[in-house]
Formats: structure tokens, C-alpha cells, sequence
């Protein structure tokens, strides 16, 4: 297994909020606290040390007692901006993300992650939940927003964004990755559910 220790936990929070209004979706209150610091305690206990991506009251987010960093892109490059700041601020074998609008993640999803990552040999291992199609029956989708990393992955993803790569797909594709699975049955329907609006997210708290 992959101890815990080599891993470090990264937040994102980082984005324009656009279907919020243009709010920092970071700061939104999810049970009395801000989602953010929802999603750092649910995943500072899975992780060896977790780290912030925030690009706007970043004095907000030191108050969370962790490392904040701001985008190493200009102008919300999305998430693989995310993706670039952590591994060029992580110290660890590894990094995992998570986003701040999902804060209902498997409380072992590092766990279970780490050991897709030893069993498959790979680089890359991403998160594939339950979600709900257009039909509304569940199905099983990658969330690559929900990423473990390998640290060496980094001058890779330099080269990606610089050439103007921004699709996580596109990145993933070049290295040798591997599916995490975790289905409605065992697990949290709504796990990987994210609240884009500030009804989804209202809808996300009553059902908690």
C-alpha cells in the first residue's frame, strides 16, 4: 500500500464560480461552514499534509490553516491550472485534488486511490462515481477533478499548458492511468456530486 505520508491533499477552489453568479464558490456555506474547509477537514485525515488553490481572498483562505496558492496560469485556466500549482508546490510522491463543490467525497477515497494506483502501475489514477444522466439513472463517469498525481508528472503538464492545453482529458491521455471505481451501491450516491448553483447546493445540503 501507499502510506498515507506520501500524499498530499489539494482543494480547489480556485475558479470563477460563473454558475453561482460569479461568487467564490469556496466561501459558500455547506452545514454552518464555508465548502472549502468542508472538503480540507474531510480530506486532511486521508493525506500526509493538505494545501489550498484559491485565486481570490486568498486572507480568507489562510484563516483554514493550511498552504494557499494562487494559480501559476493567468486568468482561471481551469482546472488543470489547479492541477499545475499543486504539483509545483508539493513535496510529496504524490498529489491529490479534490474540488470544493463536491463535499460529500468518500472519506476513503485517498485509500482506495493509492491502492489503483500500486495495483495498476499507474501515474495517474482518477475517481469514476455515480452520477446521474440525462434520464436521471446513475451511471458510472470519471470525475478528473478527483486526480492523484504523481509528482514526476509535472514537467509533462508544464509542456501541456504551455503549448495552450487546457482539456484534463487530453493531458491523462499521454500517461499511463487507471479508473478508481466507486458505485452507488457501496457508496454515497451523491459522493461525487457538485454543486454548480446555489440551488444545487442547497439541494446537496438537505439531502446530507
Amino acid at each position: 500500500m501507499l502510506p498515507a505520508a506520501d500524499i498530499t491533499g489539494m482543494v480547489l477552489a480556485g475558479g470563477r464560480g460563473s454558475r453561482m453568479g460569479g461568487v467564490d464558490k469556496g466561501l459558500q456555506a455547506f452545514l454552518g461552514q464555508p465548502l472549502a474547509l468542508h472538503a480540507l477537514q474531510r480530506l486532511q485525515p486521508q493525506v500526509g499534509m493538505c494545501m489550498l488553490n484559491a485565486n481570490r481572498h486568498l486572507e480568507v483562505y489562510q484563516g483554514f490553516h493550511v498552504p494557499v496558492h494562487a494559480d501559476v496560469l493567468p486568468d482561471y485556466a481551469g482546472p488543470l491550472a489547479g492541477f499545475l500549482t499543486g504539483l509545483t508546490h508539493c513535496t510529496t510522491p504524490w498529489l491529490l485534488t479534490v474540488p470544493c463543490d463536491s463535499p460529500r467525497f468518500p472519506r476513503d477515497l485517498a485509500a482506495r486511490m493509492a491502492a489503483t494506483a500500486v495495483r495498476e502501475h499507474a501515474q495517474i489514477v482518477l475517481a469514476a462515481g455515480p452520477e446521474a444522466g440525462r434520464d436521471g439513472a446513475l451511471q458510472l463517469r470519471p470525475q478528473p477533478v478527483f486526480a492523484l498525481l504523481h509528482r514526476s508528472l509535472l514537467p509533462s503538464l508544464q509542456d501541456f499548458v504551455q503549448q495552450g492545453g487546457r482539456k484534463i482529458d487530453a493531458w491523462t491521455a499521454q500517461h499511463a492511468q487507471a479508473l478508481c471505481h466507486f458505485d452507488a451501491a457501496g457508496d454515497d450516491v451523491h459522493a461525487f456530486a457538485n454543486a454548480n448553483t446555489l440551488q444545487e447546493l442547497h439541494l446537496l445540503e438537505d439531502s446530507a
